[in-house]
């Protein structure tokens, strides 16, 4: 249990302080489990309403721990079942309100004749054009131009895969500091080009008929997205380190 000091000057912000954490501390915490969460992410998450952090008279964000708790859960959601921002604030609002909330599924549901393999290979998580529009809070006008840019396409169907979401939040958190769909092109020539490099490398695993290898294909693309991100992210931070102060 959390101790707070009885007495002494300052005794009633410390009480207040007991337990809270800065931003920069749920950073760390979240970290281990979420390696690509940032700072922006957190305070996007607090714009969007999923998390309400205390302020100090100063303006500085304090967290509870149910709030880091609260923050896991909405990145736990998003990373394993791609659901829309709006859907998983009325799931986590549900539940804490003592509602029974089973976890909604956005996509394809896999029966129970379905074969475990091929249903993991061919299950695609979606949304629809309205619940894209809500996640993003934008209009048909900003997407309009968005897909105009190439930065979200449709599949052939209307809908959208999961990453939209993630593409959407990130285009639109740009935008709050100046940056265009326009300004956006160079990066998503430069994510196409990746894309391209790694299915030039399983492209062979990819043609052979054994069910193992197109698996290990599968598990290498993965493997060499991650390791792809990462490096463009340490680049990008390098070459940004150059520039500064």
């Amino acid at each position: 249990m959390l101790q707070t000091p009885s007495g002494g000057a300052g005794s009633g912000t410390a009480a207040r302080d007991s337990g809270l954490m800065s931003i920069g501390t749920v950073l760390n915490v979240l970290r281990d489990e979420f390696p690509e969460v940032t700072i922006s992410k957190i305070r996007f998450l607090e714009s969007e309403g999923l998390i309400e952090p205390q302020r100090t008279p100063s303006g500085y964000r304090k967290f509870s721990p149910r709030d880091v708790e609260r923050l896991g859960h909405v990145l736990r959601m998003q990373r394993d079942h791609y659901l829309p921002l709006k859907v998983i604030r009325e799931h986590l609002d549900a539940m804490e309100r003592g509602e029974a909330a089973p976890l909604p599924v956005v996509g394809r549901q896999r029966s129970g004749d379905d074969d475990p393999e091929e249903a993991e290979r061919s299950t695609v998580a979606r949304i629809g054009r309205d619940e894209l529009l809500a996640a993003a809070d934008i209009g048909e006008a900003e997407l309009h131009e968005w897909e105009s840019y190439g930065l979200l396409a449709p599949l052939a169907d209307g809908v959208y895969d999961a990453e939209a979401v993630t593409v959407a939040a990130l285009v639109a958190e740009l935008g709050r500091f100046g940056i265009e769909p326009r300004h956006l092109r160079v990066m998503k020539a430069a994510a196409e080009r990746e894309a391209g490099l790694v299915d030039q490398v399983v492209a062979p695993l990819k043609r052979h008929r054994n069910p193992q290898t197109r698996t290990l294909a599968e598990a290498r693309t993965r493997e060499l997205a991650a390791l792809t991100m990462k490096l463009h992210s340490a680049l990008v931070k390098a070459a940004l380190g150059m520039r500064l102060p």
